[in-house]
């Protein structure tokens, strides 16, 4: 076991320090200058070279790059031009949305996905399959801004059971702030159903066609204890795996989801930064949101031992 943690660690390490120089990279690529669109049109040559050394902008890019991952590796992901305070505080400032929001989207999508796509599988063939892959093939085409218009119009507009966006006052209460939550955290879970719906039918289809799921039916076993016992435990490691990168995916695509509901999360910071050419803001936001889903990928390893006993660790 520590053997296996060690190699996964050493993994997670060499999968974040290519994240972080490609981060760099593409950052700094990106055309526009931070410190023109700090100071705006007004500010002469002289004032943007002095801010560019105060942010040291104005060194060499791998004497930067040197510095900044110095600074990461002592837990600093820097200050951000724009809003004149550390990333990492800006960042736990918009973490709870974020979180929330990934949250309850994960929990939708498992509740819809898992128990469509195991029906999908026992009745493989008749009208409710050709409907639930059908609902999946519909989820992984609509576009997420459209759909959350779409939800806006009719729940929030026309019948008023929700906001329109933001987040609640500030003093508002966890249950104000989950009832913002719910329109967006509907349009991420209903559109990530679609993806585990596919795993999970697939995974059942292969399982079911085992012999020991025939052998379990030929002892009289009633079809619901052959299908959530035995086929489904045996099911598990893919169904895990899905569930896993899709509340991964959820925390970098909630960007667009977080922009459409105006809800002040770490995917519209990252929007804020980038529009602004906030290199801090948009390398700190990145380089933890890879994290995260690095960490994930690692904790879903670890599950496999615990839903599945053939698989050892």
């Amino acid at each position: 076991m520590a053997k296996f943690i060690l190699s996964k660690a050493a993994g997670m390490l060499a999968v974040l320090a290519i994240v972080a120089v490609l981060v760099f990279v593409l950052t700094r690529a990106a055309s526009g200058d931070p410190v023109a669109v700090l100071l705006g049109d007004q500010a002469t040559a002289a004032d943007i070279a002095r801010v560019q050394a105060q942010y040291g902008l104005d060194r060499p890019l791998p004497m930067q790059f040197g510095y900044w991952l110095r600074e990461v590796l002592q837990g600093n992901l820097g200050d951000s031009i724009f809003l004149q305070r550390p990333v990492t505080q800006a960042l736990a400032e918009r973490a709870e949305p974020t979180a929330l929001l990934t949250l309850m989207a994960v929990g939708i999508a498992a509740l819809i996905g898992i128990p469509c796509g195991i029906v999908s599988a026992v009745w493989r063939g008749r009208a409710v399959d050709q409907l639930f892959t059908g609902v999946a093939m519909l989820g992984a085409s609509v576009p997420s801004f459209w759909l959350g218009i779409v939800l806006i119009q009719l729940f929030a507009v026309s019948l008023g059971w929700f906001p329109v966006s933001g987040y609640g006052q500030p003093d508002a209460s966890l249950a104000e702030r989950l009832h913002t939550l719910v329109l967006p955290a509907c349009v991420l879970g209903l559109l990530n159903s679609a993806l585990i719906i596919r795993f999970t039918r697939a995974s059942m289809l292969d399982v079911l066609g085992e012999d020991y799921v025939r052998t379990a039916r030929a002892k009289g076993l009633g079809e619901g204890v052959v299908v959530l016992k035995h086929a489904l435990r045996n099911a598990l490691v893919p169904i895990v795996t899905v569930v896993g990168l899709t509340m991964a995916l959820m925390i970098g695509g909630a960007v667009v989801t977080e922009t459409v509901f105006g809800l002040p999360g770490v995917g519209n910071l990252v929007v804020g930064a980038v529009l602004r050419r906030d290199y801090p803001v948009i390398q700190g936001a990145l380089l933890v949101i890879a994290a995260i889903y690095v960490f994930i990928n690692f904790a879903i390893d670890m599950l496999y031992a615990v839903v599945d006993p053939r698989v050892k660790v």
